[in-house]
This record gives C-alpha cells, structure tokens and sequence, in this order.
C-alpha cells in the first residue's frame, strides 16, 4: 500500500523543512513548494490526499488563489497556516471550506494530528462516494442522511479489525450489515460466522462458541469445533448479544482480552485470529443497570457503535425500498409488479413496527395477491391487515423521536453518565416545547397553559425560569 502523501505550500523554508520532518516521522511522504505557481505544478503532476499552504507566498495570495485548485481536487482537505491572525483570515479560510486553520505560531503536535485525521476524512468521503457499491453489495437500500451516516461508519470499518457494536430495532437490518463489513472488508476471503445469541439454550451456549473435548460433559461423544474456531481468518457475528446468558458473558471478556480460548474440558490455548461483530435490539445499558450485561464485556464490544434507523425515521427510503423488493421478489419466482406513487404514499404513512423486514413480507404478499400489473393505494388498503394501514405517528413525532435518540448518543459522547437524565433531557427539550406552545397560544399564559395541561402558575415559572416572559412571545398576561 503506497504511503499517503501531502504537499505543503509554505515560502518560509525553516516552517517547511520542520514540518516536513515532522511529517515524514509519521510515515508520511511529503513535498514542499513555496510559491502558487510551484503548487499548481506539483499538483499537475501528483495526486495528493492533503494540502497544508500559507496565506502569503512569493507570487500569490495563498487563499484566494485556491479557488481553481478547489475546483480540480476538490476531495482534496486543505489545511490553512498564517501569520496573519486576523478574524479576516480566519473567515476567509473558513469560507474556502478549509479542513483546519493554524495561526502561526502553532503546536505541532496538533498541526501533524490535523494532517492525519484530514487525509482520514478523506478516505472516508471517498469510501461514502462509493455509497452505490456499498447499497448494491450490502444489500441495503436508502439514500436518506440517516442511512449514509450508516454507509460512511461501515466505510470507515473496512480497513481495519475494531470490534463493532450494531445497534437498532428487529428488522432494520443489522446482519445485513455485518456482512458488508465482513464482504466489503480485508477479511471477505475468510468466513463469517453468525450466532443468535437468543437461540442457543443457556446450558450449551459456550461449547457451542468455545468448542469442546471428548468427554467433557454428558453426551461429549466427541470433539466439538467452537464458532469461534469456525470464524478464524474472518469474522464472527455475535447477533442478539444482549440475551447472552451473564456466566457466558464472563468467559466471552476473557476470551476478547486475552486473544485466546481453550476448548471446554481442554488445557491448551488456541490464539485467535477473529474479527468480533456483535449486535442487539435492546438497551445495553440498561441491561447493565439492572445487573444482566456486564459493564466490562460492554465497553470490550463498544468500541465502535453503528446506529441502525427504525423505519420511521427514514420514511423517505421507503419508496426505494419498495421497488427493490419489488426487483427481488420477481427474481425469485414471483409475479412483475410495479407500483404508482399513491401507494408508496400510502406506504409512507404506515407505521412498520417491524421495520426493513415488515415492509419486505409485505411487498412480497402485494406481489402474490395483487390482481394488477400496477399496485394501487387501494390495492395496498384492501391487503394491509388490521391496523397495518393506520398512519405512522406524525412527522413532528418521528423528529422527537429522533432528537430524543440523537440527545441520548450526544450525552454517551461527552462523557456523561447515567445519572440526572431525566433532568439533562428536561432541560434540552422542554424549553423549545414552551416556545413553541406559547407561540401556537400568540403570548396567552392561560391558553398555554390549557394545551399543555399543566396549571397557569406552574407555567409562568418554568416560563421565568427559562427566561422566555417577553415581548419575543408576543406574550400577554391575561
């Protein structure tokens, strides 16, 4: 693999020959110009992942020079260096859409950590590119922001071995997933393994990961090779994690710490060569709470954490989703339909509490009942079962949703612990509920206070103690 390469544009030849050094320490190939019209013949000839470039060069301003250099690479992560530290440098830097901005003089440790986590945003836009492979290798469908969030994180796993955690509700999707790091991954030439741990009976779930001898319980007739051996030179999924029995749990983290297991009833120590893929439906952390998950095993498996979105939260997937199962269902045998834009409407809005995987059967039962070479809305009215074609909860209710799970991922970020949710989430959302309700009342306390169903003086407190009584409410006091 060719080392990644960066240009520095820097007409101060003591800064560059630093940062230069600096630099190739990190493995990291480096050329250095020190006018406009040298960059542009470097980059004529060479293709590189980074840019870092003063503001002032011999021949030419360093920013505003930029813009046919922006048009020509413009996956290319630009870093700006100045000496001038004004808020005009800083803005105009800003508005080139530079990656970073350093005023001289700058730490360069930091300098050198920019660098590396440009040229990896970098690989990891061009991965992200690439979403049309990924969506037809996966197979994963969905062009919406929450699901290129998923593509960029699968992405960003390929060129490595960090344990994975899939997070998301039944049927969205999580083996699927799993797969493509596995398929789309350096280890797609070795196996994957799946393990539901939901489906293995507690007393035999760790001979059935960790193998066994001859004899080592009742019915031991013979020597037994363990998931884990099954998946050496690839991956092993861990699927339904939470549900893994605690005295499993325990020799699992072992197992993740040391590299290594021994068979059940045998003394010899096998060196792993396992990429580990777990992933659950439920609250791992309140498993943990509740003394049912280890704390320990979590942090081992949470190493990177991959949010699968419910259905309903990329109700602008479903069209595309429609059609391919549509696709797929005619591969298989079954009847070519197609379908007009009243029924993906109508599909929109139901409500597919089973997710991906609801909404598959689904089409798949529309293939095989319909009449019509065209599925219509009331095609779609007549087969949906009870309940099926009732309308999903509203837009504004699947973005509170949203936000509440998006509030929740935010706080794990920081740091914060499970302490004072309730406080922390009341404080992030009850104040723009307030707002919002006081504006719908036009400033009425009472009527305010009517819609929420709360009473009027507990209202004007929350209101005091968050600042909004006002003019900016239109507020009145009546």
């Amino acid at each position: 693999m060719s080392a990644d390469k960066v240009l520095i544009v820097e007409d101060d030849s003591s800064i560059g020959m630093v940062v230069r050094s600096a630099l190739e320490a990190e493995g990291i190939e480096v050329d250095v110009c020190e006018s406009a019209s040298a960059r542009d013949a470097a980059l004529a000839g060479n293709r590189y992942d980074l840019m870092l470039t003063d503001v002032v060069l011999k021949d030419r301003d360093g920013i505003s020079s930029l813009e046919d250099v922006i048009a020509q690479w413009p996956d290319m992560p630009i870093i700006i260096m100045s000496a001038q530290n004004t808020l005009d440098t800083a803005v105009r830097a800003s508005e080139i859409n530079a990656f970073e901005y350093f005023p001289k003089p700058f730490d360069l440790d930091e300098l050198v950590l920019a660098v590396k986590q440009g040229i990896e945003k970098r690989k990891a836009d061009s991965q992200s590119e690439s979403s049309t492979l990924l969506e037809a290798t996966m197979p994963m469908v969905g062009r919406s922001p929450a699901m290129q969030d998923v593509y960029r994180m699968v992405a960003r796993l390929l060129r490595n071995d960090l344990t994975a955690l899939i997070l998301g509700e039944s049927g969205t999707g999580k083996e699927l997933v799993a797969e493509a790091i596995h398929n789309l991954g350096h280890r797609k030439t070795g196996p994957f393994v799946a393990v539901n741990m939901a489906a293995i009976p507690s007393e035999l779930i760790e001979a059935e990961l960790f193998g066994h001898e001859k004899g080592a319980f009742t019915g031991a007739v013979g020597q037994g090779i363990g998931r884990f051996e099954q998946a050496q030179g690839g991956t092993l999924f861990l699927d339904e994690i939470g549900d893994m029995p605690y005295h499993a749990q325990t020799r699992l983290l072992r197992t993740l710490q040391s590299g290594t297991i021994s068979r059940i009833g045998g003394k010899a120590s096998i060196r792993l060569d396992v990429r580990i893929i777990a992933a659950t439906n439920q609250d791992l952390e309140a498993l943990i709470a509740e003394g049912k998950f280890r704390e320990d095993l979590y942090y081992r498996l949470n190493v990177v954490p991959v949010h699968l979105p419910p259905l309903r939260a990329r109700p602008e997937d479903i069209g595309l989703l429609t059609r391919h199962f549509l696709g797929l269902a005619a591969s298989e045998g079954l009847p070519t339909k197609q379908i007009d834009e009243d029924a993906i409407s109508r599909l929109t809005q139901m409500p597919w509490r089973g997710n991906v995987r609801e909404l598959k059967n689904f089409v798949y039962r529309l293939t095989l009942t319909a009449r019509e070479d065209c599925i219509s809305e009331a095609t779609v009215l007549q087969i949906s079962g009870p309940g099926e074609a009732e309308p999903a909860i509203s837009g504004a209710a699947c973005s509170f949703e949203a936000a509440v799970g998006q509030f929740m991922i935010e706080q794990r970020q920081r740091g914060h612990g499970r302490e004072r949710i309730y406080a922390r989430a009341l404080a992030a959302f009850e104040k723009p509920l307030l707002q919002s309700i006081m504006q719908q009342a036009r400033g009425n306390q009472l009527q305010a206070a009517a819609m929420l169903g709360i009473n009027r003086n507990t209202l004007r407190k929350k209101l005091n103690d968050y600042g909004l009584v006002g003019n900016k409410l239109g507020e009145t006091r009546r």
